[in-house]
C-alpha cells in the first residue's frame, strides 16, 4: 500500500540542491553503483546489448515470478481483463525499435546540482522492445466516456520522500489508447524475454517520451476519470524554478534532442579524455528527439572557457561558443521512427588539444543549447556534449 513515513524516522528528507563545493554524496555514489549508463564507444550499435543499456531501478528489482504473472486492466473500462503471459504471447506480436533515455540524464553537469542520480549524458539506450499494442488492450475493455488517463502500476515498492508507494504513471488516453502512438505492453528485449532489470515479465513502452514513463514489472492498467496526482506524477518528475520548491511546475514528456559522440581515439584511463593521431579522423555517433525525427547534426570545436567569452548562462557546463559548426551527415532510418538516427563526419586533427561538440535539431525546431537548461529537478538537461581530445605531435607518437 502507499502512505507516509516520518522525517523523524530517517524518511522524507526533502530534495535539495549540492552546495558550492560540495562532491558527489554518498547517497548518490550508492545510487550510481546501482543504476548504470551506457558506455559511449557502445554508440556504435544500432541496437543496444541488454547488459550496456541504461539501468534506473527506483527501489528494489522485485522478485517476479513469469509463469503466475497476472496483468490486470480495469477501472474505467466496459469490460476488466486479466490477462498471463501466455495469453499476451499468443496474440499478435509488435516490435518496435525505440530510444530510451532518463529523465534526469545531465543532471550530474548542472551548477548548483540536484542531489539525485548523478547522471552524466550516459542515460540512454535502444532496444528492439516486442509485445502487445497497449491501444488494443485498452480498445479490448472498452474505455467509459468519462475516463481521461490510463494509471499504470509496477511491482517495485520502497519509499520517496517519506511517501510508500509503489512506482506508479500515469498517461493520457490521447497517447495510451492511440494506436499511432506505438505504446506497447512489452514482453521481450532484442528478441529475448526482458531481464530482470529491463522488467520482467512485463513493461510498457512509451516511445518518444523519457524514460520515467515506462513502468516496468506492469501488473495493472487502470483507467481513470479523473488525471492521476500520485507521487511519481504531482511531486516527482516535474520542471520547477529555482525559487520555489512547492511550485507545481511543468510535467516531464517528450524527450529532447540530443546528439551524442562516440568518443574518437583512446582513453586515458582516469580522465577519459581521449587521444588521437594527426590527419583525418572519423567522427560518429547517434541523434534522437521525442518531438519528431532528429533533421540536423552539426558538429563544432570550442574553446575552452576565458577563451571564446565569459562564462554562459546560469547551469552551463562551460561558457563556451562553438567557433564553427561543420554539418555531419546523417542516417535516418524511417523503419524505426522511435529510435536514435546515426550520424558521421570527417574531423582533421592537429597537434594539441582541442574540445569537440556535437547538437542536434529536431523536425519542430528544437536546437541543443550552449548553456544548460536549469531546473530543480535536473531534468531534460540536454546541454551539448563536450569531448576532450588530445592530438599527439606526429602520427608516430603515443
Amino acid at each position: 500500500m502507499d502512505g507516509s513515513l516520518s522525517e523523524g524516522d530517517g524518511f522524507g528528507a526533502p530534495g535539495r540542491l549540492a552546495g558550492p563545493a560540495e562532491g558527489i554524496t554518498p547517497q548518490e555514489l550508492a545510487l550510481a553503483a546501482r543504476n548504470h549508463g551506457l558506455p559511449l564507444e557502445a554508440l556504435r550499435y544500432d541496437v543496444t546489448p541488454p547488459g550496456l543499456h541504461y539501468v534506473l531501478v527506483h527501489y528494489d528489482i522485485p522478485a517476479t515470478d513469469p509463469e503466475g504473472w497476472r496483468l490486470t486492466v480495469g477501472g474505467r473500462v466496459l469490460r476488466t481483463l486479466d490477462l498471463d503471459l501466455e495469453g499476451l504471447r499468443a496474440r499478435p506480436a509488435v516490435t518496435r525499435r525505440v530510444t530510451l533515455e532518463c529523465a534526469g540524464n545531465g543532471r550530474a553537469r548542472l551548477t548548483p546540482r540536484p542531489i539525485s542520480q548523478p547522471w552524466l549524458v550516459e542515460a540512454v539506450g535502444t532496444a528492439d522492445w516486442t509485445g502487445v499494442p497497449l491501444a488494443e488492450l485498452l480498445a479490448e475493455a472498452g474505455t467509459a466516456e468519462d475516463a481521461v488517463e490510463a494509471v499504470f502500476t509496477g511491482a517495485d515498492h520502497g519509499v520517496e520522500r517519506g511517501v510508500e508507494q509503489d512506482y506508479r504513471r500515469s498517461l493520457p488516453l490521447s497517447v495510451a489508447a492511440d494506436p499511432a502512438r506505438d505504446v506497447l505492453v512489452a514482453y521481450a528485449m532484442n528478441g529475448a524475454p526482458l531481464p530482470p532489470q529491463h522488467g520482467s515479465p512485463l513493461r510498457l513502452v512509451v516511445p518518444g517520451w523519457y524514460g520515467m514513463a515506462h513502468v516496468k514489472w506492469l501488473r495493472d492498467i487502470t483507467v481513470t476519470a479523473t488525471p492521476y496526482t500520485g507521487f511519481q506524477q504531482s511531486v516527482a518528475y516535474r520542471i520547477r524554478g529555482a525559487s520555489e520548491e512547492d511550485e507545481p511546475g511543468e510535467p516531464v514528456t517528450l524527450i529532447a534532442p540530443r546528439a551524442l559522440m562516440i568518443p574518437p581515439g583512446f582513453p586515458d584511463f582516469m580522465s577519459r579524455i581521449r587521444v588521437v593521431r594527426p590527419g583525418p579522423v572519423r567522427l560518429a555517433g547517434r541523434a534522437w528527439s521525442g518531438h519528431g525525427p532528429v533533421t540536423r547534426v552539426e558538429v563544432g570545436e570550442v574553446g575552452e572557457v576565458g577563451e571564446a567569452g565569459e562564462a554562459g548562462e546560469r547551469g552551463a557546463e562551460d561558457g563556451s561558443g562553438a567557433a564553427a559548426w561543420t554539418d555531419a551527415v546523417l542516417d535516418h532510418d524511417p523503419a524505426h521512427p522511435w529510435a536514435w538516427s546515426s550520424w558521421h563526419t570527417t574531423w582533421q586533427a592537429t597537434p594539441g588539444r582541442h574540445h569537440l561538440t556535437v547538437r542536434a535539431t529536431d523536425a519542430a525546431g528544437h536546437v541543443q543549447p550552449l548553456a544548460a537548461p536549469w531546473n530543480r529537478g535536473g531534468f531534460a538537461n540536454n546541454l551539448v556534449q563536450r569531448v576532450e581530445v588530445h592530438c599527439t605531435p606526429d602520427a608516430s607518437a603515443a
